[in-house]
């Protein structure tokens, strides 16, 4: 045992000087070697490690690297600084005009778009819509209420036809309805603009017309709309909504309405300043891809300032309130 336990250093420096001999040698053969001849188009070079110093071969000759698979070479630490995009020619890209010979700038060839014509943005096709908001039935009242309002145009330009109002379904069965044909146009993001002119059945006048529409902060719908009678008298009429939505299907709507005139007129039961405060909440159901709604809900009127002293004058209701049914639809 002892005699092997003296002999294991001896062993282990021979087989180290006897394995790094062919290393040794290897290192001095190819120190001497001649690159310029040597031929590299079959190797693949994915695997080599080219980063040590290669400032001793000689690249006298041109080296063929056509077959060489630069697929896994890292170039991340190359040095681009010095190149320059100045001289690149890349008129060849896409974009700018193109060129004489090239093909129609409308990319037809010269061939027709048969029998459905050129296509356009959806945007610019006119088109219509039919919006019913409120069609519903005031218990204590007696009476149906409407407001509903057509349009043909698109997008930037359209004609709307509006009518709003109440109509009695007992006595003399009297509507009164205040109706418009109007020009309307986007005047920004979320609000948009329409001029045009108005019939009122209940003082049997015609007026112009020019209000703004749009959505508010917080989302509340909101109208503002004046109308110049025939004989000076100015009505502004104000209106906010507001969708609060329970679930998918189920909306509550809350919404107020404020009627202002210019001037006194008795005949019709009108005084200068704030006239009548409407407000209503309607619990509603969308149904058919949210195209009809059911609704149940609340009403309640209230005669402002001078206009309550004039009704009772005239023994009319100042307040008055109703539990209303109806429907809302749009198609």
């Amino acid at each position: 045992m002892k005699t092997i336990k003296k002999s294991l250093p001896f062993i282990g420096v021979s087989s180290f000087a006897l394995l790094a001999s062919p290393l040794v040698a290897a290192e001095m053969n190819m120190s001497d070697m001649e690159h310029s001849s040597m031929h590299m188009s079959n190797m693949n070079h994915s695997g080599m490690d080219m980063t040590d110093d290669m400032s001793s071969m000689d690249h006298g000759d041109k080296i063929d690297m056509s077959g060489m698979d630069h697929s896994s070479m890292d170039m991340s630490d190359m040095d681009h600084s010095g190149m320059s995009h100045d001289d690149m020619d890349m008129s060849g890209m896409q974009g700018g005009e193109p060129p004489a010979d090239a093909r129609s700038p409308n990319y037809s060839n010269g061939i027709g778009y048969g029998e459905f014509g050129k296509p356009v943005m959806m945007g610019s096709l006119p088109t219509w819509g039919i919006s019913v908001d409120d069609l519903g039935y005031q218990f204590e009242e007696d009476a149906v209420n409407f407001e509903l309002e057509g349009w043909y145009g698109d997008d930037s330009h359209r004609v709307r036809l509006r009518t709003e109002g109440s109509a009695e379904t007992k006595d003399d069965k009297a509507i009164d309805s205040l109706s418009s044909l109007s020009y309307w146009k986007p005047l920004g993001v979320f609000w948009n603009g329409e001029v045009g002119a108005a019939y009122n059945t209940e003082n049997d006048k015609s007026a112009l017309m020019a209000g703004i529409t749009g959505t508010a902060p917080y989302f509340i719908e909101t109208d503002a709309r004046a109308y110049v009678y025939t004989d000076g008298q100015v009505q502004l009429d104000l209106g906010a909504e507001y969708e609060w939505r329970l679930d998918q299907h189920w909306v509550v709507i809350p919404e107020a309405g404020l009627t202002v005139f210019s001037k006194d007129d008795t005949d019709n039961n009108i005084t200068k300043g704030f006239n009548e405060l409407e407000t209503e909440i309607r619990l509603t159901y969308e149904m058919l891809s949210r195209q009809l709604s059911p609704y149940v809900g609340f009403s309640y009127e209230t005669a402002l300032s001078d206009t309550r002293d004039l009704r009772r004058q005239n023994n009319e209701d100042v307040d008055t309130s109703s539990v209303t049914a109806g429907v809302k639809f749009w198609f």
